[in-house]
């Protein structure tokens, strides 16, 4: 058995854990980057990192964050994981499940019609039609990047003109107007980790602002999570065949709202406050899994 992980740096702190939880089991693992690989079409080796041959030499691909990139980059990067699973490769994350984590708008929508309570969103590339949005939504609402993870370009916004000038500006660049309801949370929110199916460990978040991403300064909190947070937690992540899930939770007024499912966390701060070792249930599960 040989284990490939995808990932921008090898020496980086959640691709460490994996490589230090495969060397305990006497597993051989190599790490590359997405920019490493070449594809064929018509001769082989399909897919190839140096002399290794990725089809024939590695048993399952552990997918880092797949970083940024053009629209080119990251659609070849998809097109690669795609192939590479239709030649028979375990890859974890799938990337159809990538693809939903990494959309806003469409997580959001697969969770609403299957019953998981979300924050109220509304999605657009029209100016007038936000506007009329962000008064529907209580005129304090939270505009965020379609695309993007750990806070980075969300911005509250609770005034109609800095609204106006806000969404004028995403469309004048062509971007997509997603703006949510500001839910009061109290600075905290949790985060569940699922492995398989079921939630290894769990964290609360503290923050001195709205943000409370781990990336920009929360603090974590151990915590246990009720048995109702734990089927739905697992359950947003199984609805996108998601087998490696951060799923993050609001507690509002109206009861749990789940707003992300994060295809490739990290876990330095939950690591922090559990006794479980990440690394090793995320090993673990993918040994069971190539067994089946």
């Amino acid at each position: 058995m040989k284990i490939g992980i995808v990932t921008r740096n090898e020496n980086s702190w959640s691709s460490t854990q994996l490589r230090e939880a495969l060397a305990r089991r006497n597993i051989p693992h190599v790490c590359f980057s997405f920019p490493q690989l070449i594809a064929r079409v018509g001769f082989k080796p399909h897919l190839n990192i140096g002399n290794i041959s990725i089809t024939e030499e590695l048993d399952a691909l552990i997918i880092r964050p797949v970083g940024r990139g053009s629209l080119e980059e990251i659609v070849f990067r998809m097109d690669i994981l795609y192939r590479l699973q239709r030649l028979g490769l375990y890859v974890i994350n799938p990337p159809e499940a990538i693809e939903h984590c990494v959309d806003k708008y469409d997580l959001l929508a697969i969770l609403e019609d299957n019953d998981i309570p979300v924050p109220r969103t509304a999605v657009t590339e029209n100016v007038d039609e936000a506007l009329k949005a962000f008064n529907e939504l209580g005129g304090d609402v939270v505009v965020k990047p379609i695309f993007g993870s750990r806070g980075i370009g969300s911005t509250r916004v609770r005034d109609p003109e800095i609204a106006a000038t806000v969404f004028k500006a995403i469309t004048f660049y062509h971007g997509v107007i997603y703006l949510q309801q500001f839910v009061h949370h109290g600075f905290s929110d949790i985060r569940a980790f699922v492995v398989g199916d079921r939630v290894v460990a769990a964290m609360r978040r503290v923050a001195n602002t709205w943000k409370t991403n781990y990336s920009q300064g929360a603090r974590p909190l151990p915590m246990e999570l009720d048995r109702t947070l734990e089927e739905m937690a697992v359950k947003s992540a199984s609805l996108i065949e998601c087998k490696i899930a951060g799923v993050d939770i609001l507690e509002s007024s109206r009861g749990p709202l789940f707003v992300e499912v994060n295809s490739q966390p990290g876990w330095r701060g939950l690591q922090s406050v559990t006794k479980v070792s990440i690394a090793d249930e995320i090993v673990r599960f993918i040994i069971s899994e190539l067994k089946k």
